[in-house]
């Protein structure tokens, strides 16, 4: 197995896409079909909750309105109405299949993974990450870069010794374990959380859309490093996918 020495530089600058913002309010920009596919999930449940906030609103304001003592001083003294008991029964079974269908469909297709060109396996240790291209032969491992040792640009507490590297446009199976308590690989801009779990497998799949670093976290408390074992994801063109494969057979080959 490669040592933190090991370390391949992948050459060419990125630009750091996947990463989140100071004082940043909404979604990170997206950077797969899944995360697109999330972002719009979001917009849309929003818009409905608003819809649904201010109807509500409406309806309480006019029951204040029509319904206050100067205007109406003797209060009715009917306890039902049929059709207003059916009303408030099948407009929220309407408004839960609004929710309900659109996030079942995107449940779908996160969870079907079609057809890999590469498979990528990730392990989860206290307190960093393992990574294995079985297809080709390929493994090390990322650490945190300490403050001491960060370059300019590069992020806190984000930044590993060895970032994944995949190719923009090809459709990467994720299969995902872990080698000592449950971690979680999760990297906003790309979509992903899912579980790294001790004796259990898990997949998930990714498809960049565009050249960039990526970067994530653990995302389930794992012990008391847990918040310093970043992922760090460059993706880039099939060609200099191709070469950077060509470079690691030199260097992160496995033994």
């Amino acid at each position: 197995m490669p040592s933190r020495d090991a370390m391949l530089l992948v050459g060419g600058a990125a630009p750091a896409i996947g990463l989140p913002q100071p004082w940043q309010m909404g979604l990170q920009p997206a950077a797969s079909p899944v995360m697109e596919n999330i972002t719009a999930l979001n917009g849309y449940l929003t818009i409905l909750c608003i819809g649904v906030v201010a109807a509500v609103l409406g309806l309480l304001l006019f029951i204040v309105w029509r319904f206050r003592a100067r205007r109406n001083p003797n209060p009715a003294t009917w306890s039902h109405n049929t059709r207003l008991e059916i009303a408030w029964t099948l407009i929220p079974v309407a408004i839960l299949l609004a929710i309900a269908v659109p996030s079942f469909r995107l449940l779908y297709f996160e969870n079907r993974v079609p057809e890999a060109d590469l498979t990528l396996k990730v392990s989860g240790h206290q307190w960093y990450w393992s990574y294995e291209y079985p297809d080709l032969g390929i493994h090390f491992d990322a650490f945190l870069v300490p403050d001491s040792e960060l370059k300019p640009g590069q992020p806190r507490l984000l930044t590993t010794d060895n970032p994944v590297v995949l190719p923009v446009g090809r459709t990467v199976r994720v299969l995902l374990s872990a080698d000592d308590v449950i971690h979680s690989w999760s990297i906003p801009s790309l979509g992903l959380k899912t579980d790294s779990v001790p004796g259990r497998l898990n997949e998930t799949w990714v498809r960049i859309i565009r050249p960039g670093l990526y970067y994530g976290n653990c995302a389930q408390l794992c012990g008391i490093n847990h918040g310093f074992m970043p992922i760090m994801v460059q993706a880039m063109p099939p060609e200099a996918f191709a070469n950077w494969v060509a470079e690691a057979h030199k260097k992160l080959a496995m033994n």
